[in-house]
């Protein structure tokens, strides 16, 4: 009885993430732009990218249908980021990288809040800041990142600590 009470007063302390969408806006990133590869990997139709579904430290655990990332995202450093990213072998690749400014920001959905992203295709996707590949031109201690809170892009200290999404040139 006590491991129930336990349970269930945790589950009621968690937070309860809901992402907001504003139907009074164009869906620009709908389910049907992107090809889910049931291999923890989608591929976006319109760029030709393929991403890797779940933020870096997550797990991919596949249900017979798009799957689910569990577990936490984890923060890095600008060059760990780009170091995880030259050394990450995944669903059979091994050229993953960290997106360009522009190749992550095609990742934004306008018409959603909290996380800005489809987080059916995308899931459990933190609202956070997260590292392009992309430095800042004028100073080599700062690069580009997307807040996928806001859906605004920005630039940060390279040694600041965020998640990263990889992606590849699909083929």
């Amino acid at each position: 009885m006590k491991n129930v009470l336990l349970a269930v007063s945790l589950l009621l302390t968690m937070p309860v993430l809901a992402q907001t969408v504003n139907l009074n806006i164009e869906d620009i990133t709908p389910d049907s732009r992107y090809t889910v590869n049931n291999d923890g990997t989608v591929t976006d139709n319109e760029t030709g990218l393929m991403w890797m579904q779940c933020s870096e430290g997550q797990v991919w655990e596949s249900n017979g249908g798009a799957g689910n990332c569990t577990g936490a995202a984890a923060t890095h450093t600008w060059d760990a980021a780009l170091a995880l990213a030259n050394e990450k072998s995944f669903a059979g690749y091994s050229d993953w990288r960290l997106p360009d400014i522009k190749e992550l920001l095609s990742l934004v959905a306008e018409d959603r809040y909290d996380p800005v992203i489809n987080s059916t295709v995308f899931p459990a996707t933190p609202s956070s800041h997260f590292w392009s590949g992309s430095p800042y031109a004028y100073t080599n201690t700062i690069s580009w990142v997307v807040d996928f809170f806001s859906g605004h892009d920005g630039r940060h200290d390279r040694n600041d600590h965020f998640p990263a999404r990889l992606v590849r040139s699909g083929q």
